[in-house]
């Protein structure tokens, strides 16, 4: 995928990492070789899902802890130096959580359900790997993880008709795991899920609080959901009439 404008700040915010693994699917833009001239290891690779593009680039390291970020992630200066304490100190267990904070329209999101957000990040991967289908891929681990306070800054979407593409991709890929899943949508999934995903952003997780933004955003995130089910009756029909 083309990052060349976000990858630097990336890769610059790791400088506290023994080595920095990139895995290219065959990007258009700059993004190998600004990785390269910050030391990274670039590694070309054609794409499989982000499952299996992440495993990959675990298995690649040199060292058995390693920390997974994406391109629009940078490690901010209160968890790097929660980080390179626990390096220093040796770290414990199988892995650790740490809280994400996204940017949307020039505005850090500490409302709604967009944080603390907590991502599991940082683990021992002789007892933790990538799982999960084509979307919403974690890492599962052998044991509870811990828990770290610093925040992992998301740099999200740069526009809105990005964040509109990603809705639409996700959507598509996430009926296909229903599908696969055996999953089928129904009448009330169309108004009660998208629903649900309203209230729970602006009013339990006082997303009003952010005024348009947190509007907007609750917004987005009922029509993902109501979009993921339209599109998952859609093929359902569609099933229907070829097994007709």
């Amino acid at each position: 995928m083309d990052e060349a404008d976000r990858i630097g700040a990336c890769i610059e915010s790791l400088s506290f990492c023994d080595e920095v693994i990139v895995v290219d699917s065959h990007s258009s833009d700059a993004t190998r070789e600004v990785a390269a001239s910050l030391g990274a290891r670039v590694i070309e690779r054609d794409w499989e899902g982000f499952t299996k593009q992440k495993q990959f680039a675990v298995e690649a390291a040199t060292h058995d802890w390693v920390l997974c970020l994406d391109a629009d992630e940078r490690v901010s200066p209160e968890l790097e130096a929660e980080l390179r304490a626990r390096k220093q100190s040796g770290f414990t267990g199988p892995g650790y959580t740490m809280p994400r904070l996204t940017r949307w329209e020039g505005v850090w999101i500490r409302r709604g359900t967009w944080y603390p957000d907590r991502q599991l990040r940082l683990f021992d991967r002789r007892r933790g790997s990538w799982q999960g289908g084509a979307v919403h891929e974690k890492v599962v681990l052998d044991g509870p993880a811990a828990e770290l306070s610093g925040d992992l800054l998301h740099e999200s979407y740069r526009s809105l008709d990005e964040h509109l593409g990603t809705i639409g991709k996700y959507t598509k890929l996430g009926a296909e795991n229903l599908g696969a899943k055996g999953r089928r949508a129904s009448f009330t999934d169309l108004w009660l899920r998208p629903l649900v995903r309203f209230v729970r952003f602006y009013f339990l997780g006082r997303g009003f609080l952010l005024g348009w933004r947190g509007l907007s955003l609750a917004l987005l995130g009922a029509h993902y959901v109501h979009l993921k089910y339209l599109r998952r009756m859609i093929d359902q029909q569609d099933e229907a009439r070829r097994d007709g």
